[in-house]
């Protein structure tokens, strides 16, 4: 049994500090793998940065290349079609203009961020653009603003601002959308499905903090993905895991300390227009679709630990780390058995269902 470091993916998680999502591992710290005679499976890597993350993507077998190269180009479209920053794109031409005819993948993912605000109370919310621009924290002039520029901007803040008919997308006067909150999910669910279609079975993606696994590794065990220490260099816990999909949530890695020394960290509740008070360092969210899972870990870290438990027990279809501002690591009983290591300065609770 042969030891493989995957290259790369940890200076990948220091730099992905300038990305979306903060910032599950990125993951994939060692992998196990046997063969007969000694010889060990090489893996076919792929990197790029997008959608202001840097991105790795690993897969196993024969005729990889390909594959690896399609689900790049589908990142990078995306990217183009789906970024507010990007002139041109569906979100900015409708940010733009107040209206625009989108494509169909276009409206249907509004549509289902839309329903994901509506089931999380709104906590997951792609109407805050103009919110996060006025805070400035994903920038490079981070500034805290008064409370009235605060409450000049929460009144454009909700669902029933956007209005969806078909491939036709209207928003009300003032309001502005951003899916960054879900870009990435959507595009790990599109390059699961890319790998499926080119026959990859044994794959690690990472997507500045949205991980997907293929399969498993070649010698049938799961992947081990691993979950930062939001209070150090380390890792708090790893988990093996098969072709699932994991998003990581936080505010430890993206923030500004303004001159009085309060710290601000980057994700906004949208009842408040301001940072979210959470009790929360990091969550952890792993399923079956990558968009989801993406929708919930910032809506789940907005809500803090007692509401996000209570939300996980009225779905269940989805499993979660939450870990707590009091040196606590909650997990759900899916990943019981899936937990290979764990940080001896947390202590690690089990829920029930």
């Amino acid at each position: 049994m042969g030891l493989v470091h995957i290259p790369v993916f940890r200076e990948f998680q220091q730099l992905a500090g300038s990305a979306g999502k903060n910032l599950l591992l990125s993951g994939l710290l060692l992998l196990s793998l046997s063969a007969c005679g000694g010889r060990e499976e090489q893996p076919v890597q792929t990197s790029l940065f997008a959608m202001d993350t840097y991105m790795t993507l690993t897969a196993y077998g024969s005729a990889t290349s390909d594959a690896l190269a399609a689900a790049s180009q589908e990142i990078n479209r995306l990217e183009r079609e789906l970024s507010r920053t990007v002139e041109q794109s569906d979100i900015s031409r409708l940010n733009q203009d107040g209206r625009a005819q989108v494509s169909e993948e276009t409206a249907a993912l509004v549509s289902g961020a839309l329903a994901w605000s509506e089931k999380t109370g709104g906590l997951f919310d792609i109407t805050i653009a103009p919110l996060v621009d006025l805070w400035g924290i994903t920038g490079d002039s981070p500034r805290v603003p008064e409370q009235s520029e605060i409450d000049a901007l929460l009144p454009l803040v909700g669902g029933s601002h956007v209005h969806v008919d078909g491939t036709n997308l209207t928003l009300d006067d003032g309001c502005r959308i951003d899916l960054g909150g879900i870009a990435k999910g959507y595009a790990s669910d599109r390059v699961a499905e890319i790998l499926s279609e080119q026959g990859v079975t044994s794959a690690a993606v990472s997507l500045g903090g949205n991980v997907y696994v293929r399969g498993s590794k070649p010698d049938g065990s799961g992947w081990s993905v691993a979950i930062q220490d939001p209070q150090s260099d380390g890792y708090a816990l790893t988990l093996s895991l098969k072709e699932t999909f994991a998003v990581t949530s936080g505010g430890y890695q993206r923030y500004f300390t303004a001159e009085d020394g309060a710290v601000y960290q980057h994700i906004l509740d949208p009842r408040t227009g301001a940072p979210a008070d959470s009790d929360l360092l990091s969550v952890t969210i792993i399923a079956s679709n990558g968009t989801m899972a993406d929708a919930y870990s910032t809506a789940l870290y907005v809500m803090g630990e007692q509401d996000a438990v209570s939300f996980w027990r009225s779905q269940q279809d989805f499993d979660m780390v939450l870990i707590t501002r009091d040196g606590r690591i909650v997990c759900t009983p899916g990943l019981k058995n899936l937990i290979s290591n764990t940080e001896e300065s947390y202590v690690c609770q089990i829920l029930t269902a």
